[in-house]
């Protein structure tokens, strides 16, 4: 399929890095388990740490689909629409998860990396399975943006932390134990 041709190395790239930055994710939270956790922090891991790991799944998922060898572009768009409604609900679960949290007030950093920018790496899928059929060139590069905004906000969201729960967290403990 002639639409595809010169993506092959760009959803490797891609695609291993997400793959790596999910094992380094979980590496990350078995260092930290040894963390008491609150239900507060569980609740603000389901808003600001689980999404990361979804936004890094999702684009390994976006670098296999445009890698598997496909007839057409029928069945990659459709795939595309799905991904990026999905997302776009998640997006919405996320909001919810962000307001019902009481861990952490989050200003507009977080609403942008973790709302505004995931949101619209979804619909820009979305967008890109409606004008495949005609424009598979464009299409492509809309889902290739998709995919590189989903993974650098999974990377600023998964920095942002844990640098959070080091210089945070564990000074709050230390503080903890010195007036014990």
């Amino acid at each position: 399929m002639t639409a595809l041709d010169g993506w092959e190395n760009f959803y490797v790239i891609v695609g291993s890095s997400a793959g790596a930055l999910i094992g380094l994710q979980f590496v990350v939270i078995t260092l930290i388990a040894d963390t008491p956790i609150a239900r507060v922090d569980a609740q603000a891991g389901g808003a600001f740490a689980t999404p990361s790991v979804v936004h890094f799944g999702v684009v390994l998922l976006l670098s296999a689909i445009i890698s598997a060898p496909w007839d057409g572009m029928a069945a990659i768009a459709a795939l595309w629409a799905l991904v990026g409604l999905c997302g776009a609900a998640y997006g919405f679960v996320i909001v919810r998860r962000l307001r019902v949290q009481t861990a952490y007030r989050p200003v507009f950093e977080d609403w942008l990396f973790h709302v505004l920018l995931p949101l619209a790496a979804y619909a820009a899928l979305v967008v890109s399975a409606c004008v495949a059929p005609s424009q598979a060139r464009a299409a492509l590069f809309l889902v290739g943006t998709a995919a590189l905004v989903l993974l650098f906000v999974g990377i600023h969201n998964a920095w942002d932390a844990v640098t959070y729960h080091v210089f945070v967290m564990k000074r709050e403990q230390r503080q903890d134990r010195r007036h014990r």
